[in-house]
């Protein structure tokens, strides 16, 4: 068996998902084993807090810290994972880490992008090559540095049939562009807000991790002047590629916009408005590629209120889990890391220029033994 294990935490930051994973030589992926760790609530308030309010005055000494803590938490999810599995380290090829995204600036002057979670403490800790630092490559190629996803998703699920979009919906939304034509080339690029708005208003007005099920964003009434005024962000309209992050879209840019009302609406009809404008701008980013089908993973798949507001954006489109595409819509994005470390060890290259922007196709992530 090659076995590889993939690390997730989103922008979100709910939890580290771990999936064990095995690659057959026929490009079959098995997912063996799932655990989903949860972030320890001051160690998730302490990111958030670093990430979206206080980043201009957080001392190195905290973001340190901050790298080493997050690298023995996905040392300890990874362990549980084995734990759990009764699979004997030393089975496992290596780890695939993308780290926790703290920030990510790949417009600025240089471009950067920072992510936490040090790889030396996950391979020291758990005793398995660890592969890391998958963006950086891709940006000093010039591109964006993300989103990575789409070059698995590519391998995966691409039909000369019909035109397809993956798109998964964790804390940022990100879309993947799957022409049928085989000549023409995968697009892919951060939509916007997914799940981190909805759930950080949540967080402040519910004091719980999320909206479950959108069950209070039902409850209130989109405000239609709120909703103008975020979608008159630039970023929306900004031409692919594009990334972005929680440090731009965050509780901090929600309240620039409320500021501009006369007077602001309920927290209630505000949730409603974010899961609106969620909704809108996926709409917005995928209808020019008129696809047949929407194939949606991430934690968003599981929000009714989402996925009817998908399929009623978008008429002309089947609106699905991607579930019945053999992986577990919650899992795809550890599963790809995993696929990502596969790749680094066999020295091939794993990132889109078509998607990132990048001058050319090369090798991502550093190998920590």
């Amino acid at each position: 068996m090659c076995l590889y294990l993939g690390l997730m935490s989103g922008t979100s930051v709910d939890a580290i998902d771990v999936a064990l994973v095995e690659f057959s030589t026929s490009n079959k992926v098995i997912v063996h084993a799932t655990h989903s760790h949860p972030w320890p609530l001051p160690l998730r308030e302490a990111f958030l807090s670093m990430s979206q309010h206080t980043r201009g005055q957080s001392s190195l000494h905290e973001v340190a810290t901050l790298d080493v803590q997050a690298g023995e938490l996905f040392a300890q999810a990874t362990l549980t994972l084995l734990e759990k599995s009764q699979i004997p380290r030393t089975k496992i090829k290596a780890i695939g880490s993308p780290g926790q995204t703290l920030y990510h600036h790949p417009d600025g002057h240089p471009p950067y992008t920072w992510q936490l979670g040090d790889p030396n403490v996950i391979a020291q800790l758990t005793g398995i090559p660890t592969v890391a630092d998958f963006r950086r490559r891709d940006m000093a190629a010039g591109g964006q540095g993300a989103p990575l996803t789409p070059a698995f998703h590519a391998a995966m699920w691409r039909n000369t049939l019909e035109n397809r979009i993956v798109l998964n919906i964790g804390g940022i939304a990100n879309i993947t562009v799957l022409p049928a034509n085989p000549q023409l080339p995968v697009i892919g690029f951060d939509t916007g807000p997914g799940n981190a708005l909805l759930d950080a208003h949540a967080f402040q007005h519910l004091h719980t991790r999320r909206d479950e099920n959108g069950n209070w964003a039902a409850r209130g009434q989109v405000q239609s002047s709120l909703l103008t005024s975020l979608l008159t962000d630039p970023y929306f309209t900004r031409l692919a590629p594009k990334s972005t992050g929680r440090d731009y879209f965050n509780l901090t840019w929600l309240n620039q916009h409320l500021s501009s009302l006369s007077s602001p609406p309920s927290p209630v009809d505000i949730q409603t408005t974010l899961g609106q404008l969620t909704i809108d701008s996926i709409a917005q980013a995928v209808l020019p590629y008129t696809p047949q089908r929407l194939l949606v993973c991430g934690g968003g798949v599981h929000n009714p209120l989402l996925m009817a507001g998908l399929a009623k954006g978008l008429p002309e489109c089947v609106v699905e889990s991607i579930q019945s595409y053999g992986i577990d819509p919650d899992w795809v994005e550890a599963v790809s890391f995993a696929w990502f470390a596969k790749q680094r060890l066999e020295h091939q290259t794993s990132n889109l220029p078509s998607v990132t922007g990048a001058r050319q196709a090369v090798v991502l992530g550093a190998i920590y033994l």
